[in-house]
């Protein structure tokens, strides 16, 4: 893992300085309990799969990942030159869990997994992604997803 104090000065005075967002604090949705929800996840590994277009450089938008896609379809295109893919190759469940979350819902943890997960970008605004981040919102419905894993990379 990168920590700041290994950047260059540049680089680590840029990310010092970025501000974090102040979003209301107030519950978001109330739902069934975690045995009966539908479950997917949102990673922020920029994953993509083979035969897709390369992730542009601060695109906002969110790749669709089938859950069952093989393993080996899934590709990292993070753009950020320090970023260590050495736990994605060596196990995708580090960036995407889906063999744990089958793991739940086959011990009855959760009701089930949502047929798509997605991903994100890391290293771009979270005020440039809200409006992706709606849209994927409305996909999320339609899957009747009403639980979400969060998985900042």
């Amino acid at each position: 893992m990168v920590r700041l104090s290994t950047l260059d000065k540049d680089e680590r005075t840029s990310l010092e300085q970025l501000t974090c967002p102040v979003y209301p604090d107030r519950p978001w949705v109330s739902g069934p309990p975690l045995g009966e929800r539908r479950i997917a996840m949102v990673s922020t590994a920029g994953l993509m799969l083979r035969g897709e277009r390369p992730v542009p450089a601060a695109d906002n938008r969110y790749r669709r990942i089938p859950d069952d896609a093989p393993a080996g379809d899934i590709l990292m295109a993070h753009v950020s030159l320090g970023f260590d893919r050495t736990g994605f190759e060596q196990d995708l469940n580090v960036v995407l869990p889906r063999e744990r979350l089958h793991e739940l819902a086959d011990a009855g943890e959760i009701g089930s997994v949502a047929a798509t997960h997605y991903s994100f970008m890391g290293a771009t605004s979270p005020e440039e992604m809200e409006p992706y981040a709606r849209r994927l919102a409305g996909e999320l419905r339609a899957d009747r997803v009403d639980g979400l894993l969060l998985i900042p990379v």
